[in-house]
């Protein structure tokens, strides 16, 4: 069997969406650090996003929270996949269509979210009585701004979820890893940077981790799993769509 090997160019040709949305997100980032340390203003709170029944959920968010990160690695990373497969993509698709698929699974990543943060929140609330709940909902906000939580178990839970906002590119991103790997099925990705591997089974075997990872949901990893997710299975519906239209 033939197989390709993809190997990224340099970013003087990076097409117009890819290069935009690098220098976007690069401008969030220290956008961000620049608010918190200045002005003490944590954009996060504003721009990330939120569970819709929290006091700083807008609907916004769906859009801006993708240009957030938490740290340089979370950017770096994200940043490095867009330039990896958004390059080979975009030059397929055209600036258009690329813009369009990186916006519906992003978008589609934090739906995804929002509708397990609800069935979580659901199951926690019924351990919770009536009172627990509303004192969550009206203060919650506040305690976690002082870097504090609740020590009743059940109130934490709820709170973190509730309060918590998502950001990040990864939704996106795990979009544009399965787009690349359902037209480069056979390109060689290298994994670490050494180890070679086939991107359809890059792709298969990344999805099965963050299936798994989102069911265990340990309370240590605040990694939004289901987003990644969420951000896979948009993209591959939108492309059998385009296929099939």
């Amino acid at each position: 069997m033939s197989y390709q090997q993809f190997r990224p160019t340099g970013f003087r040709i990076l097409p117009p969406v890819v290069k935009n949305l690098l220098i976007i997100n690069g401008l969030f980032f220290l956008a961000t650090i620049t608010s918190q340390n200045t002005f003490n203003i944590d954009l996060t709170r504003y721009l990330g996003f939120h569970y819709f029944a929290a006091e700083q959920f807008s609907p916004f968010q769906f859009v801006t929270y993708m240009f957030l990160h938490g740290s340089i690695g979370h950017v770096f990373f994200n940043m490095f996949a867009l330039w990896m497969f958004g390059n080979a993509l975009e030059n397929i698709w055209g600036p258009r269509r690329f813009l369009t698929y990186y916006m519906v699974t992003g978008i589609g990543a934090a739906v995804i979210q929002m509708l397990v943060t609800f069935m979580r929140i659901q199951s926690v609330e019924g351990a919770l009585t009536t009172d627990m709940i509303n004192l969550v909902y009206s203060e919650g906000s506040g305690i976690l701004q002082q870097g504090m939580n609740y020590s009743q178990e059940g109130m934490a839970k709820l709170n973190l979820m509730l309060n918590t906002p998502t950001v990040g590119a990864s939704g996106a991103v795990f979009g544009l890893l399965l787009a690349f790997g359902m037209l480069f099925p056979n390109s060689v990705i290298y994994l670490y940077f050494a180890i070679p591997i086939k991107a359809k089974w890059f792709v298969m075997i990344y999805g099965a981790i963050e299936l798994y990872s989102g069911i265990a949901n340990n309370p240590a990893d605040n990694v939004a799993h289901f987003a990644h997710l969420g951000g896979m299975i948009f993209g591959f519906f939108l492309i059998k769509y385009w296929k099939r239209n």
